[in-house]
C-alpha cells in the first residue's frame, strides 16, 4: 500500500505529544515529516493493523522508535517484535520490512552521513 503523506507541522518551540500528531486511517499507512534537512529527516508514521512496508534498503542507518501499538520489523530476514516505548536501529544497506501486528505508530529518524564507522553504541545507564 502506498504511504499517504500529510502536511508538515510547525513544531519549532512547541511542546507536543508526538503520537498525537498523526491519526490512524483504516487500511492505510500515513506519514508526516516533522524535520527534513540535508543532514537527515524525522518522520512519524501510523499503520493500520496488517499494513506494512515491503522489504527495502536505505543508504543510511535509521532509528525506529515505536510510539504506540505493536510491530514486527525484519532486518535481513530476522524478525523483531517491538511495542510502545521500544526502538531499533535499521543498519544502512541491510534489507528491512515493517508489518503492523496492531495499529501502530513510529517515529523514524534518519541521519544522512558518509561516515561508515560503526559508532552506534549506547552507554550503560547508572
Amino acid at each position: 500500500m502506498p504511504v499517504q503523506k500529510q502536511q508538515k507541522v510547525d513544531i519549532l518551540g512547541r511542546q507536543l505529544v508526538v503520537k498525537d500528531l498523526l491519526a490512524y486511517q483504516e487500511g492505510a499507512v500515513v506519514s508526516r515529516t516533522l524535520i527534513d534537512k540535508k543532514a537527515g529527516t524525522v518522520t512519524i508514521f501510523s499503520f493500520d493493523e496488517g499494513q506494512g512496508l515491503s522489504e527495502h534498503t536505505a543508504p543510511y542507518d535509521a532509528l525506529v522508535h515505536v510510539l504506540d501499538g505493536e510491530v514486527e520489523i525484519s532486518i535481513a530476514g530476522q524478525p523483531f517484535h517491538l511495542k510502545e516505548g521500544e526502538m531499533i536501529v535499521l543498519p544502512a544497506g541491510k534489507p528491512h520490512a515493517v508489518r503492523a501486528i496492531s495499529p501502530f505508530k513510529m517515529m523514524l529518524t534518519m541521519v544522512r552521513s558518509e561516515d561508515k564507522t560503526p559508532d552506534l553504541v549506547a552507554s550503560p545507564s547508572k
